[in-house]
């Protein structure tokens, strides 16, 4: 059988030891992969591999970030004319099976697919964790670790020079990486897109938490909702989708403390630091695992789906359900964290 395997969307810690994972397997069963460069825009444009993926190619990829098969955010559904060369790509080749290892957006186009016909597995990958039908994505635990690493030096800072500060972090609609960071980084407030934001509350528990120890830091995710966002345009990307990177959350949330509290605040930003270096031991696990059963999908033909983790299983789900509806951060998880934050 041969096959095509693409990384699609923003890169993030894992997404290589999963290309490991499939590849390894797959050459188990005796399949031919080949890797398409840059996601999606590799099937536009035929960035196809000439040559099939080796053990050589994978086998020292288990504790490298990025992705070796690069990646992008096209939306071949946004055109036609993108649309027809992907399937025209993918005819050329004699490809069998597409492999998309990606978040919403990649499994998205996944989806659409093979309901025209073309045969799809899809691997989540995704720092958001917001991926319905599976319990974690990899990325998200390395992502987490380094916003923590962050959080525990900006309290040297913040505890030295006796200020606020903010850890913006990423997060477009579900708050799981803003949860996790402010809980293992013992944050004194932490702010979601799946709770409304009250700018009164925040100051208190700030000056609360600043009048016990002489500081506090507040992790903000991205996607939090701004008041005076309400009738603003936005930049939106090819799926549709706010660019976050110019709205300046983090920077927003430190000025609106300074102003009503009077205590010096400053923010700071993660951002893509975020993305890269390596994998975090449950990331590469996760990945390996997830990318195993994946192709194990295209060996018994079962397309349209969705490798996932349940609990401590790798299961498969429906890709359709998978991106279906966001996974957001429920809110008697966010609740019972409260008083972790909230003194």
């Amino acid at each position: 059988m041969k096959v095509g395997i693409l990384t699609g969307g923003g890169d993030c810690p894992g997404l290589n030891p999963a290309i490991r994972g499939f590849v390894m397997k797959a050459l188990d069963y005796g399949f031919a992969v080949y890797g398409i460069r840059e996601g999606w825009k590799g099937l536009v444009n035929d960035l196809v591999d000439k040559e099939p993926l080796t053990i050589a190619d994978v086998e020292e990829l288990i504790d490298k970030g990025g992705t070796v098969l690069r990646s992008s955010r096209t939306n071949p559904y946004k055109d036609p004319a993108q649309l027809q060369a992907v399937k025209t790509t993918i005819q050329k080749h004699g490809f069998e099976a597409i492999v998309a290892l990606g978040g919403e957006d990649t499994l998205g186009v996944a989806s659409k697919l093979y309901k025209e016909g073309i045969n799809t597995v899809g691997v989540p990958k995704t720092m958001d964790n917001d991926l319905s039908e599976t319990d974690y994505t990899f990325g998200f635990d390395s992502a987490v670790q380094v916003n923590v690493e962050a959080l525990d030096r900006l309290r040297d800072t913040a505890r030295s020079h006796s200020r606020v500060i903010v850890l913006e972090v990423m997060g477009r609609h579900a708050g799981w990486v803003a949860l996790y960071t402010g809980v293992a980084g013992g944050a004194d407030y932490i702010l979601l897109p799946e709770v409304p934001l009250n700018v009164e509350e925040l100051c208190t528990q700030v000056q609360r938490a600043y009048a016990r120890k002489g500081y506090a830091l507040v992790v903000a995710s991205e996607g939090v909702e701004l008041p005076e966002e309400e009738h603003k345009e936005t930049k939106v990307d090819a799926f549709g989708h706010v660019v976050l990177g110019e709205r300046n959350v983090g920077e927003w949330v430190a000025k609106e403390i300074e102003k009503r509290t009077g205590l010096e605040t400053r923010s700071a930003v993660t951002g893509h630091i975020q993305r890269g270096g390596a994998p975090s031991a449950f990331d590469r696990v996760l990945a390996s695992r997830l990318g195993v059963r994946a192709a194990q999908c295209v060996y018994e033909r079962d397309f349209g789906k969705m490798v996932a983790l349940h609990g401590n299983d790798i299961v498969v789900a429906p890709l359709e359900a998978a991106v279906g509806t966001l996974r957001t951060v429920p809110k008697a998880l966010y609740d019972s964290l409260v008083p972790l934050f909230n003194k």
